[in-house]
């Protein structure tokens, strides 16, 4: 079974007497009457990151992948609880040292504080966050509607070509390797636009998993299905120039997680609004598609209007 049968099968039954797990059906908990919003990331190495060789950029990664929950959410996080696993090795003080230079900078970047956590000897590295904000109000996942606009923020694949690099299956020369390597360790999340969320998103989600994944994820309780422009999926300059001289295909690159970018959808009414905010806050903004109703089937088209078929929708934890 995968991850979403395993929780459904076995856990949402415990969340029954409260609202506030939001049915273990979206990225965060959420109580309205405490203003609490609370998420929880696990990681563990040879998973969600490669080795723990760099371990000044493996925390970076870890910790602006686990309070994008939050900030897909509407919600700037506060707190955040760090536990972790290692061994001497692991966990030796230059190690050490970096990793908490590395958190501060974060902290300081993303205006956060560490309020706690835990310690394990294990010869396994894994990390865990949970992050807490206060707001009394979040943009949910299946609130999406008919014909509304579908939204992305950034670029879409430069963190899985620096996984590839980093894995030496892709050799590029230094310069495009260092920047798809920083995307891979440090992606952009969107911070400043937090606070425009609830005024123009109908449903968020952060891209974790990657796009199509994420995007089912978003109407998986709804009678909706989405129409998603192949061309317009946005990618960076230097993702196209390897995509062109390399000879490779758009297809591979769309859909593989780890992006950490906001996708969310909107009502048309709000086209002109999201420009503005687009423009004035320096975010890479782009409409990308459509909700239908679900008479219709998902699909990908590009400006021909021809099908796509796209064979890799994102990750899936499985558990068979």
């Amino acid at each position: 079974m995968d991850e979403f049968e395993l929780i459904k099968k076995y856990f949402s039954i415990l969340t029954k007497k409260s609202k506030a797990p939001l049915n273990l059906n979206d990225d965060v908990f959420f109580n309205k009457n405490h203003k609490l919003v609370v998420s929880v990331d696990t990681y563990i190495e040879g998973k969600h990151f490669i080795n723990f060789s760099k371990p000044y950029l493996v925390i970076k990664k870890i910790f602006r992948s686990s309070i994008s929950d939050l900030l897909c959410k509407g919600v700037k996080p506060k707190y955040y609880f760090l536990s972790g696993s290692g061994n001497n090795k692991s966990f030796n003080k230059n190690n050490l040292i970096k990793i908490s230079k590395s958190l501060n900078e974060e902290q300081k970047k993303y205006n956060i504080i560490l309020g706690g956590g835990d310690t394990v000897y294990s010869n396994k590295i894994t990390f865990t966050i949970a992050t807490i904000g206060f707001s009394n109000k979040i943009v949910y996942r299946n609130r999406s509607k008919v014909n509304d606009d579908i939204y992305v923020t950034g670029n879409l694949g430069d963190s899985f070509l620096g996984l590839l690099v980093l894995k030496n299956k892709i050799k590029l020369n230094k310069k495009l390797s260092n920047y798809f390597i920083n995307q891979y360790y440090k992606p952009e999340i969107k911070f400043s636009l937090t606070d425009y969320l609830n005024k123009i998103a109908s449903s968020s989600i952060d891209l974790s998993d990657g796009l199509i994944s994420d995007l089912e994820k978003l109407i998986n309780k709804q009678k909706n299905s989405y129409q998603l422009f192949f061309d317009k999926i946005p990618m960076s300059k230097n993702l196209n120039s390897v995509i062109n001289l390399k000879n490779l295909s758009k297809k591979k690159f769309i859909s593989n997680g780890d992006d950490y970018q906001i996708l969310f959808t909107s009502n048309r009414k709000n086209r002109s609004f999201i420009k503005k905010i687009s423009s004035t806050k320096k975010i890479k903004i782009t409409r990308i598609g459509k909700i239908l109703n679900s008479s219709h089937k998902c699909s990908i088209i590009d400006k021909n209007r021809r099908q796509i078929k796209i064979n890799i929708k994102g990750y899936i934890h499985r558990f068979d």
